[in-house]
Parts: structure tokens; sequence; C-alpha cells
């Protein structure tokens, strides 16, 4: 999306690439605090005209600075500088205009003031509903109020202030300021704009600087809190840094702990599967990130049946909403439960988390919720003759429930879309790793009965998945069985998970390995979704012939893991050879699966970006160079380095393992190409264990 975007806490903004919000635009800009976009037009003027965008600087994730200019040819010009960031509850922005001609100059400052409070879906054109209205309005010399009632009975506010005397301010929303200005005269306004619910905000105009410094410092601390990682290859290390500040940017509290929303502009809400998957990539970074993940989900795990949300007990919720239509019950999403996977997904994020961590405090804590979590799996899939398997019940719903949901994205090679109730191939997977981790888990907590059961169902599930997943003809694993638990035979991405979760038998793994890295799978940008010679490819397709960098981080670790060191590199080279073709550093939620001809990424028009699970493949491209995967149970932890192209040196400290922190560099030898690692500090107590991949 062509945009600027920001978030901080509760908060995002959404505007033009000039910094404007245009009335009636449909591109839904504004800013939006839970759900609701309070501010709906934010337009600048000067001297009654568009000034002209010259440059952005979108580099730090927190702030945004655009250089405009209004002029008058071979003359001289007035140029506009808007700097904006988020900060304790507003949106800050200082326009600072300065006279570039020789002589003195008016400088008529217009900005422009709109609040509509719809809903997320009715700016998305994605719902209808019954909605409020503006109930009360002020406009006054220091700054103007609007009020909205809801049909959810809520008091919504937004009130904007300034730093200057106006000129004018008038009751369409319009504040201008005027200043004669000298030669290489500036002015600056700083204007906050605050929502709030129930009672008005209006709290005290601070310097802008001060804002800004406490919100740099925020930053500095995330990352000194987190692991550093140096490499002599620029193209990683341009996207591992901006990956981490998006990943703090994306970051909310529920009320557990920050965890992952799921990305911006539409997307900025906990998730089940997009919360989760971000969570297991972001173990080498911040642990604690899952630990709060996994708590959010279980207080809103599901407690009744309920088809007009696709709830049943025990099941993980796939979205959370807070806007005016689900709190009126005119939207089933407060929380919506249509995912067939974030239900084993939460039970595997929990089991790795422990691998990473050694915290099995937590697992006696969720209790409750895992027990829940392994009755709704084991019931349905007894339902659907042992997979787990979904069916959409929601008339609202999602008619496909893995993270493929897009109507047409489970096609046989005839074209034909495969019958409900369907059971994806990775989501067996998914079920049969979160139960074979579990199974460790409750042999060490003592109770080995339950342990014993849960690898037994393990076994049996790898046992019966094997014999019906797998084409003999295309010697890989079909993507799903449909409602005749017939296979559907396209060759896709899906089973590239199972390889993380160690589910195929050795040589069907390696099978899989080599056909996610042949030419009709990595066209040289990363693995497509589906194989270009199914019948349902094609390459602007949502789902069926795109690249997610998510869905690679999956395959990428499953390759590590499994010590498929040779197709890894070839996947990290593909991922970062995409990456030069994103100027904001940003691998985006997809993008389309051409073949890498020299031309460059062929973007996907309304794809989103930042995006939480594609910010953090970054990290998983570090853990794979790596091959680091702890043990904490077994205190051992096990590497396995493979380098990227153009990569001869990877240092990474500070990586949380256990109690402690571990710290590693690796160099390639330039004699013979071997690599040598160097365990430069070790608090965790663990052994290191260096191994060698197949």
């Amino acid at each position: 999306m062509n945009n600027c975007v920001m978030k901080e806490g509760d908060l995002f903004c959404l505007t033009a690439p000039n910094g404007d919000m245009a009335g009636g635009s449909e591109d839904g800009y504004g800013l939006y605090a839970k759900d609701t976009r309070f501010l709906s037009e934010m337009e600048l003027k000067l001297g009654g005209e568009l000034p002209e965008l010259l440059s952005s600087h979108l580099d730090r994730s927190y702030y945004t600075k655009l250089r405009l200019m209004s002029q008058t040819k071979d003359v001289g010009a007035m140029e506009l500088i808007r700097e904006r960031y988020i900060f304790d509850g507003s949106l800050h922005e200082r326009v600072t205009v300065t006279n570039f001609f020789p002589d003195a100059r008016p400088a008529d400052i217009d900005m422009l003031f709109g609040a509509d409070f719809q809903d997320m879906f009715l700016v998305r054109r994605y719902r209808t509903g019954e909605v409020g209205h503006i109930s009360q309005a002020s406009y006054d010399r220091d700054g103007m109020t609007l009020q909205y009632s809801g049909k959810d009975s809520l008091k919504r506010f937004i009130h904007i202030q300034w730093d200057s005397e106006p000129a004018e301010v008038n009751e369409s929303g319009h504040v201008r300021f005027s200043q004669v200005l000298q030669p290489r005269e500036s002015v600056s306004i700083h204007f906050m704009i605050t929502p709030s619910w129930e009672t008005v905000r209006k709290p005290s105009l601070p310097p802008f600087a001060d804002g800004l410094a406490a919100l740099a410092e925020s930053y500095r601390a995330w990352a000194e809190d987190t692991m550093t990682v140096e490499s002599d290859l620029p193209a990683f290390q341009r996207v591992f840094s901006r990956s981490v500040q998006d990943l703090k940017m994306l970051m909310s509290d529920y009320g557990h702990g920050e965890m992952p929303t799921a990305g911006l502009p539409w997307f900025a809400a906990p998730f089940g599967r997009d919360s989760l998957i971000t969570s297991l990539y972001m173990l080498m970074l911040q642990p604690e990130t899952a630990k709060a993940t996994l708590r959010t989900l279980a207080a809103w795990q599901g407690t009744k049946y309920d088809a007009t949300r696709d709830e049943q007990p025990g099941k993980i919720m796939h979205e959370m909403r807070f806007g005016e239509l689900v709190a009126t019950g005119q939207s089933p999403f407060g929380p919506y439960f249509g995912t067939v996977d974030a239900t084993p997904l939460f039970l595997a994020v929990l089991g790795e988390y422990v691998k990473w961590t050694g915290d099995l405090d937590l697992v006696k804590e969720l209790t409750p919720a895992i027990n829940k979590a392994l009755a709704w799996i084991d019931e349905n899939s007894e339902q659907y003759g042992g997979f787990l398997s979904y069916h959409q019940e929601a008339e609202q719903g999602f008619p496909n429930q893995g993270w493929k949901d897009s109507p047409n994205c489970i096609v046989h090679p005839s074209g034909q879309l495969a019958a409900s109730p369907i059971a994806l191939s990775e989501v067996q997977g998914y079920v049969y790793y979160a139960k074979r981790q579990l199974a460790a888990i409750y042999d060490r907590l003592g109770d080995t009965e339950l342990g014993a059961k849960l690898k037994q169902e393990a076994e049996a599930l790898q046992q019966q998945f094997e014999s019906r997943y797998w084409m003999e003809d295309a010697q890989y694993y079909a993507i799903a069985l449909e409602r005749d638990r017939n296979p559907v035979h396209s060759v896709t991405s899906n089973p590239g998970h199972l390889l993380f979760c160690e589910l195929p038998e050795a040589e069907r793994a390696a099978q899989v390995a080599k056909r996610l890295g042949s030419p009709d799978m990595n066209g040289g940008f990363g693995i497509r979704t589906m194989s270009t010679e199914a019948a349902g490819y094609y390459p602007m397709s949502y789902h069926n012939g795109s690249v997610w960098p998510h869905d690679n981080g999956f395959i990428l670790l499953g390759l590590s893991r499994l010590g498929f060191g040779a197709e890894a590199v070839q996947l990290i080279d593909s991922l970062l050879e995409a990456s030069r073709s994103f100027a904001d550093a940003r691998f985006p939620e997809l993008f389309c699966g051409y073949a890498n001809e020299g031309e460059g990424v062929v973007p996907y028009p309304t794809t989103c970006s930042p995006q939480a699970w594609s910010a953090a493949v970054s990290i998983v491209i570090a853990q794979t160079a790596l091959g680091l995967f702890p043990d904490a149970l077994n205190r051992v932890i096990n590497l396995n380095p493979v380098l990227p192209s153009g990569m001869n040196r990877l240092r990474i400290e500070r990586i949380p393992v256990g109690e402690g922190h571990l710290s590693i560099e690796v160099q390639r030898l330039t004699t013979n190409d071997d690599l040598h690692v160097n365990v430069l500090s070790n608090t965790t107590g663990y052994a290191v264990e260096v191994g060698k991949g197949r």
C-alpha cells in the first residue's frame, strides 16, 4: 500500500504519502483506536494550495518526517516540514514553514480536521450496520472537541489542540494560522490529537521534542533488552534492523503483557494464528512475547457452542475486535473463532516456548486451557475420521479456516474447489508437534501417564497421516483431505510446515525439501503458495501462487531443524533477494509469485505492511543461520549453522535461552568454505552441541 502508517499502543495513523487524510477518500485514511476511526480528515494547505511532496523519511517506525514545498518557479519557495509521532495516547504533528524567497512573504497555514467515528468494518466496507451520531462539537481558539454517541451506548471523543494563536477557527473544522515570514525565517505549529472514551481527555500540550525523545528512548531500551545482530551482509542487516523496530511498534497489551498485533493498517488487533506464529518466530528475540500471547489467548478461549461466531469450548479464537458493530452484536468478531489452526498452534507454541525457556510454571498456570484445547482437538478429530478439520458454521464467517482463508485456495488440479469439511495437512502437523512436545513436558512434570498417552496419540496420527496424505505420483503431500477423506492433489506450500513439526519420515522429508526448492515452487524470491504446474496457479493470486514471507519462515525453520542446509541457504538467498525490492526494508504481507527475471519483485496491490509475522521472518533467518534449537528440558543447545551467500561473518549476542544468554559468532573459512563456530559467552548453564546438516 502506498501510504504512511505508524502505531503506538492502541492508536495507529494512516495517511496518504503527503501526510494528509483526505476527506471522502476510499483509502481508509485516519487516526484509529480500538477499531474505530476517530479522525477521518486532516488536510494541510499553504496559501490555500496543497503543497508538493519532495521527500519522505520513514526509516524510523515510530517517527515520520515529510518535506514539502509551495513555490513560484525560478523565484523562490516556501518549505513545509511535517513531523509526526504517536505518544501517550495522542497523535503529535509539527508543521514547520520556512520562507526561501528573497523577500518577506505571508504564510497562511490551513489545517482542516474532520471526524466520523466509523467502525473499522464500515471503513473497509466489510460490514454494514446501525451506528450512532456526532452529538456535540465545540470549536474554540485553543482547540476543538467532537463527541460521538454510539449505538453501543459508549461515548467517544476526539480533542484537537495547537500551540499557536490561530487567525481563524470555524465549525467546518478549519483552522488558519497567519504570519509574515522574513527570508529564511521559520514558524512551527504543534498539533496534538487525542481520542478518548466515556470522558473526554484534554491533556496539556507538551513540547514536541519531549514526546519524541521519550519515544526514541523506549525503542532504544527495547533494542538494548533484546539480542544484537552484526553481519557483513547489508541486505540482511537492513531488514533485521527494520523488523525489530516494526515488531516493537506492533505490540499491544490486552491485560496480560505485550503481544504482537497482526499488522497495519487493517489488522492492528489480536489474532490467534498471526500472534502465535509471530511469537514463535520471536522466541530468539524475546520469549516473554510468547508468554503474553499465550496468556491473552487463554483468557479468550472458547467456553460455549455459538455457531454465529464459530465458537466451541476449548477453541482458541481467530480475531478479536472492539468496535461499535461488535459491541452491538452486528458483527461476530468479539471474538470470532473461525480458525482451525490456532488451537493446535497455541499448544505447539507453548511447547516451543518451554524448549527455549524451561518455564514449566507457565504450563502449570495454563493447565486448564491446555486441557480444554486438547479436548477440543480430540473431539473435532474423532468427528472427522481422526484428522482435525474445519467446517464453516457462522453465516458471516470464513469458508476456509486455515491460514489460507480465501474462498478458492483449497482447489483440486481439475479446478474444482474442495468440499467441506476439510483437513489441512499443516494442521495435522501442528497437532502432532503439540502432542509430542506436551508429552515430554508432562513426563518432566511427573505425569508420565498423560505423557505416554499424548505420545501414543501423536504416533498414531503420524502413521495415519503418512498413509492418507502422501501422493505417490507427485512424491509430495496433499494440501488437504476433503469431505470424503480423499486428498486434494494440488502441490502447495502447506506441507512445508510439516518439516518444522518433524512429522514426515526421513525419505519423504527429503522429497518435500527438494520439491520446495524446485523452480515451480521457488522462482528466486521465495517459495510460492502453489506450484506453477498446478491448475489453480496464478502469480497475482492471494493464496494460489503468491509468496508469503511468514509461510517461508515456517519452511525455513523446518529445513534448518532437519538439517537441510543447502535448501535453507537457497531459501534465505531468495528472501533476501526479494527484500532488495522493498524500499522501506520491510517484508510485506505477501507479494506476487513471478519468477526472478532481474526486474525485482512484483508487489501485490493491497498487501499490508508492516505485518508482524512477515517482520519476524528476519529473526527466523538469523535463527536458521545459526541452526539454533534449544532444548531446555534436556539442558542442551543445538547449533547447525549455515550462512547465506555473501555472508562471511555473523555475530549474535545476548540470545535469551533458559535463565541466561548465549552469544555466538560464526565465520566462513575462506580456505575451504567451512564454518567456524565460536561461543563468545554462555550463561545458560546448558551444553552447546554443534552438528552437521544433511
